[in-house]
């Protein structure tokens, strides 16, 4: 398989590039030159499989020769070693819906199924090309955790997370700082994670910085963080037993990188009705997806601060094809969205968009409202982000079989889940220990100058 950039459709790459990478040159995002799709037959002969075999066999379309197959299965298998459900994902029952929990990996959020896998593929890759890389990433919440338990003490490679100060849940902040290792190191940015976020894209789009550190990135926007993905979508559709209703998936998203993966899934043949984008009050791609308005506002900050986002950096990826693969529209598109803070959809446009997403907004009253409910009524808690995926489907009014993806641990949330339904949301026993380790981060200003030097001081 080949790849390109949505900003440029002319030079093609290999995976290895585009997962060293993750950014393209010219700023784009990178996607397939052209994707196959499985037969219905195909997608059948997939039914009996464990996830982890699931995901060898979607995986290995999208890598060429990065590794072998034997390479990739162990890899794999290591990976997903580490989960507390032997199929990484657990499908249960809440009310008229189904609940995906994908919070099962070491740092309790669904980001650590993609990062894992990740993190094996650096290690890989590093070994094998006696190289050294400096991984820079920016988090609202949970990439930053992931990530740092993918990457620690791994060798030949630093990882450095921006996260923004005193805007991730303490729970959050810990799994991320209380780490001892050698290659990790925690930046507070005075901001927002948008502050984060574009720090991140500035440093990349500086070649002398980033070829000088060997930078690469595993924000939402890689694309291998997006393959692995699209693999609980086809393991969650096999284990819906009436396959006659049509299937629908309510995914709780700021960047657009998960529920992008569900599309993935969909090109790819999976027989997805609609896929459903459930925002907070920081709404863009709700304003984009039900009234064409992609448009830039201030920054709320939220109980779901995973979602406190207004630019969705995979949003690219769908503008690309709305623009019919033409690169030279999408570097428009993404250029007004730069300079004027907005991209106003058409109307033909739009309704290509609804044939497969529809959209949602909760407010904090909303997110609340319904943790309670879901606890008096099933006995199950809800983070506050599976919250507004599980409250979508009562907006949206759609019938079949609906999946909402749990995106994270409800005791990484406990001020929320406190004061929605006055309990103690636990950690998980394996993890209490982090509530009393020594944190260590470094608060510095949103200034790209003073984080360049932190970051060139460390390597």
């Amino acid at each position: 398989m080949k790849y390109i950039s949505t900003r440029n459709n002319k030079k093609t790459f290999e995976f290895k590039d585009v997962f060293i990478k993750g950014l393209g040159d010219d700023g784009g995002l990178f996607i397939p030159e052209s994707l196959s799709k499985y037969s219905e037959t195909e997608i059948s002969s997939f039914t009996n499989l464990e996830y982890n075999d699931l995901a060898k066999k979607i995986i290995s379309t999208f890598i060429g020769d990065f590794m072998s197959e034997n390479d990739l299965s162990n890899i794999i298998d290591k990976s997903y070693s580490v989960f507390r459900k032997k199929n990484v994902v657990n499908l249960i029952k809440v009310g008229d819906r189904s609940v995906l929990e994908l919070f099962h990996g070491p740092t309790l959020a669904f980001k650590d199924i993609a990062m894992q896998l990740l993190g094996n593929f650096y290690e890989y890759y590093l070994n094998n090309e006696n190289q050294k890389i400096n991984i820079v990433v920016a988090t609202s919440g949970d990439t930053g955790a992931a990530a740092i338990d993918a990457i620690k003490g791994k060798k030949n490679v630093n990882i450095f997370v921006l996260h923004p100060h005193n805007r991730v849940s303490s729970v959050q902040r810990k799994l991320m700082t209380t780490g001892k290792d050698q290659n990790v190191f925690n930046i507070a940015i005075n901001g927002n994670f948008d502050d984060c976020q574009n720090l991140v894209k500035s440093m990349f789009a500086d070649k002398n910085f980033s070829n000088e550190i060997k930078m690469s990135g595993v924000n939402s926007i890689n694309w291998a963080r997006i393959i692995a993905q699209s693999v609980y979508y086809f393991y969650s559709y096999f284990l819906i037993e009436d396959k006659d209703r049509p299937i629908n998936f309510s995914v709780p998203t700021g960047n657009f990188g998960d529920v992008y993966a569900g599309y993935l899934a969909k090109k790819m043949g999976l027989p997805i009705n609609k896929l459903i984008v459930a925002t907070n009050q920081n709404d863009i791609l709700h304003r984009a997806i039900s009234k064409g308005s992609y448009e830039v506002e201030k920054v709320a900050e939220t109980i779901s601060p995973s979602m406190d986002i207004q630019i969705a950096s995979n949003f690219e990826r769908l503008i690309y094809d709305l623009n019919n693969g033409d690169d030279t529209e999408t570097i428009k598109v993404m250029s007004d969205i730069k300079e004027k803070g907005k991209y106003i959809i058409d109307h033909e446009k739009l309704d290509k968009i609804n044939t497969n997403f529809l959209s949602s907004k909760m407010s904090e009253d909303e997110i609340l409202k319904t943790i309670e409910l879901v606890y008096k009524k099933f006995d199950v808690v809800l983070d506050p982000h599976s919250a507004i995926g599980y409250g979508a489907f009562d907006k949206v009014n759609i019938t079949g079989n609906n999946i909402v993806l749990a995106t994270a641990h409800p005791c990484k949330f406990p001020d929320a889940i406190k004061n929605a339904i006055d309990l103690n949301a636990e950690l998980p026993k394996e993890l209490i220990y982090i509530l009393n380790e020594k944190e260590n981060y470094k608060i510095i200003e949103n200034n790209i100058d003073e984080v360049k030097k932190h970051i060139k001081e460390r390597i």
